[in-house]
């Protein structure tokens, strides 16, 4: 027997954000990123709609990104001063990932982080509060996933912290909350979604409906992703951009990810690279690495009128050029003596990464380096440069 893991509640099209009037409860905990949800006016429309539910509500803002484990404690202390019923991640995938570990922390305010990032560990939660996602980009899918990414500082290492208590209580998909997305981002995060739909489908977990969510994913993108990025008012474009990045979510929680994620925590980490920008240059390459594990590339090639697996790797590439994405690391501005003297520490990292499990093949650590320099240069990973 399996079991499909989703948001409790999910409401999706434009303007579903009006049903936060419809939520019962006293008091809420916003947090948010930036100032981006504050000068759109979607914060101030979030606020009235759950005053007009005869919610109190108190807002942490300023999540930053790639947001830290400090953080995280400081949005709990001020829970656990105002101790609210509902807790409502708005904004990107950082506002959301660290409103879920604030949740974590004001449910336990004993538990250590380091005590969280061994896969499913977290405590049962919903003892004090419910959870709702509002995502405001349309790539991680985190509003329906048991996933959250912090980041320890000290250390330099992007932990994914596991648990399908993290999974939301209430998702709304609203995509005319993506409006002001600026192209970048919309590029970065809807590459994102892309690499999800892949990386679920070639999982080595069977899930016949992660399946037809990663090929229904993988379409929508490859269909609207360029639009919404040249045409960034079109709501429809919008709307759908956001309805696959919850399909990619809700594949991935349920069949999880591979190495490309595994990669792309370390030199997010590391270097402050975009998630969904490494992604989009790791993406390829792994494909490459994986045929060999996995012959089911094919099938997500035909999805979008290709045949092979290497014609999947090739459109995944043109896409992410027509989006105006990087091809290499090295464009980020990386010099390769630093990219030398780091590339032990992140492929170790890499190959610890809870990803990894996932991957239909086994890596082993001169394998990871190997496509880590191919992804350096920007060039095709060639079995043949793995050392030893």
């Amino acid at each position: 027997m399996s079991k499909l893991f989703i948001a409790g509640e999910v409401f999706h099209g434009a303007g579903s954000l009006d049903e936060l009037k419809n939520i019962k409860g006293k008091k809420a905990v916003i947090v948010t990123g930036g100032s981006s949800m504050r000068n759109s006016g979607t914060l101030d429309k979030a606020v009235a709609y759950l005053n007009e539910a005869g919610i109190e509500t108190q807002i942490f803002e300023g999540v930053e990104e790639d947001p830290s484990s400090a953080t995280c404690l400081k949005g709990a202390e001020i829970m656990n001063t105002f101790q609210p019923d509902w807790i409502i991640g708005l904004g990107g995938c950082s506002a959301i990932d660290a409103a879920k570990i604030m949740w974590v922390f004001y449910e336990y305010p004993e538990v250590e982080f380091d005590a969280l990032i061994k896969p499913f560990t977290v405590p049962v939660l919903r003892n004090k509060a419910q959870f709702i996602a509002i995502p405001s980009t349309s790539g991680t899918g985190t509003e329906t996933t048991g996933l959250a990414v912090i980041t320890d500082r000290e250390k330099g290492v992007k932990y994914p912290v596991v648990s399908y208590e993290l999974t939301p209580d209430i998702a709304i998909i609203d995509g005319e909350i993506c409006a002001s997305m600026p192209a970048h981002v919309t590029s970065n995060t809807g590459l994102d979604a892309l690499t999800h739909c892949v990386e679920a489908y070639v999982s080595n977990i069977d899930n016949n409906i992660a399946d037809a969510l990663s090929k229904g994913g993988l379409e929508i993108v490859f269909d609207n992703l360029k639009e919404a990025v040249e045409n960034p008012d079109n709501i429809q474009a919008r709307q759908n951009m956001h309805d696959a990045s919850f399909m990619a979510g809700l594949a991935f929680n349920n069949a999880w990810l591979g190495i490309v994620h595994s990669l792309s925590h370390q030199v997010g980490a590391l270097y402050g690279i975009p998630h969904g920008a490494s992604n989009a240059i790791f993406l390829p390459n792994v494909i490459r690495y994986n045929a060999l594990a996995t012959e089911r590339y094919p099938d997500l090639a035909r999805v979008i009128g290709k045949q092979t697996t290497e014609d999947l790797a090739q459109a995944i590439e043109t896409l992410r050029s027509e989006v105006n994405n990087q091809s290499a690391i090295k464009d980020f501005g990386i010099s390769r003596e630093d990219w030398d003297k780091n590339l032990d520490y992140i492929a170790a990292n890499a190959l610890a990464d809870p990803c990894t499990g996932f991957n239909p093949r086994v890596p082993v650590l001169e394998e990871l380096k190997a496509i880590y320099n191919a992804c350096y240069e920007g060039v095709v990973y060639r079995e043949e440069a793995v050392a030893g």
